[in-house]
């Protein structure tokens, strides 16, 4: 059985066709600047390449292209698109409303797109993706949506509430939602396989780590706490986003730059994070080697992130009066072994100790990282929302 999974940003549609019988992923790529221009980018599983310039004025045309693309010429893997069984997309904000994927509908995708006041990035294009889909596929080819906060929504009250006047949370829905749920989800049931025990067993803290980070207390397989917050902008510092900063800054920062709301958001959102601190990059690879040669800023953006972690570490541990393992995920965590040792160093007592040398080899794959005498496992686990998705995918159908 086939099953497409789709990722739609405001101008990109990413996507990957597995075979669920082997999980097996046949072609993999992306449609980028759409209303703009247009490209396509599309490997198969195979090995075969294809880049492509087109014309993506909506996502409409760019479903149309990956049609093409997967169906026709250099790059298809398949005969025609009734080889697909079901579609799965992955849906950033589902709010209150979505604690579980969804089979789409249309009265599904207002939802979603009645939603995009709370996720202005992600929603509606999510919405603009279904939508053209629809167009694309018959009826009969199902299509379900699976959301990043559904995780989250097993957080307590005490722990998603803020502290604002309650008729704002009843009136405006202000609350923490938790980003990353489908990797959280993922990541805390491998590792549990891999050490062979139930993830119910087990108190976890999830550090998904890349452009965007999330840190997660994960306790018998739920979501507990989560350092995003109403957005993806709180928690610790990221690629270009400040993470969580004193509100009064934001109201003078804004005071002494002549900004309003909108521009203060892009100035945390876009100018911030490692880019803000360093001055040269808001990727960690350019951070890490600018660092290794003496670069004040740089190294300085690289520690403030390590000393997050450590902070969301010791806090989750307390709240769920322990902790069995920690794991590192995403581009970051899978890939920067200085990272993961500076956010575990000097917590032997906590009963956290890393093996450096196996932390230092270890780049992209599962392994355990962590000394034979720590109390306290660490690992390394890739993350695959997309293989998550299609499991998701598959489990509405089956119903």
């Amino acid at each position: 059985m086939l099953i497409l999974v789709v990722n739609a940003g405001s101008s990109s549609l990413k996507y990957q066709l597995i075979d669920m019988d082997n999980e097996n992923v046949i072609a993999k790529g992306n449609c980028d600047r759409i209303g703009i221009d247009g490209h396509i980018s599309h490997k198969t599983g195979d090995g075969r390449k294809l880049d492509q310039d087109c014309s993506f004025p909506t996502h409409t045309e760019a479903f149309e292209k990956l049609v093409e693309t997967l169906t026709k010429g250099e790059g298809a893997v398949i005969k025609d698109m009734n080889e697909i069984s079901a579609v799965g997309h992955r849906i950033v904000q589902g709010a209150e409303i979505f604690d579980k994927p969804t089979m789409v509908t249309d009265e599904v995708i207002e939802k979603i797109d009645e939603m995009s006041e709370l996720a202005p990035v992600h929603n509606h294009p999510h919405a603009l993706a279904l939508r053209a889909c629809k167009k694309v596929f018959s009826e009969s080819v199902p299509q379900v949506a699976v959301f990043d906060t559904a995780f989250h929504q097993t957080m307590p009250e005490k722990a998603f509430m803020y502290a604002l006047p309650y008729e704002d949370y009843e009136k405006y829905h202000v609350r923490k939602y938790g980003f990353h749920g489908t990797s959280h989800r993922f990541v805390s049931k491998a590792l549990a396989d891999a050490m062979g025990k139930d993830v119910k067993d087990l108190k976890i803290v999830s550090c998904h780590l890349g452009n965007g980070s999330s840190i997660t207390a994960i306790q018998g397989g739920k979501s507990v706490d989560t350092s995003m917050g109403f957005t993806p902008l709180d928690g610790v510092i990221m690629g270009t986003r400040c993470g969580a900063i004193d509100a009064s800054a934001v109201t003078f920062l804004a005071k002494k730059h002549g900004f309003n709301a909108d521009q203060m958001s892009d100035y945390m959102n876009k100018r911030s994070g490692f880019l803000g601190v360093s001055g040269i990059s808001s990727d960690n690879r350019d951070i890490s080697a600018a660092a290794e040669h003496g670069d004040k800023k740089a190294r300085l953006a690289s520690e403030i992130l390590q000393y997050e972690i450590k902070k969301y570490i010791g806090s989750y541990a307390a709240v769920m009066d322990g902790i069995d393992a920690v794991l590192f995920t995403g581009g970051i965590g899978e890939n920067a072994p200085e990272v993961r040792s500076g956010a575990c160093s000097s917590m032997d007592f906590f009963g956290i100790k890393l093996d450096e040398k196996v932390n230092a080899e270890t780049r992209g794959k599962l392994c355990k990282i962590s000394a034979p005498d720590s109390k306290v496992e660490v690992w390394v686990v890739p993350t695959n929302e997309e293989l998550l998705i299609a499991r998701d995918t598959l489990a509405m159908i089956k119903k």
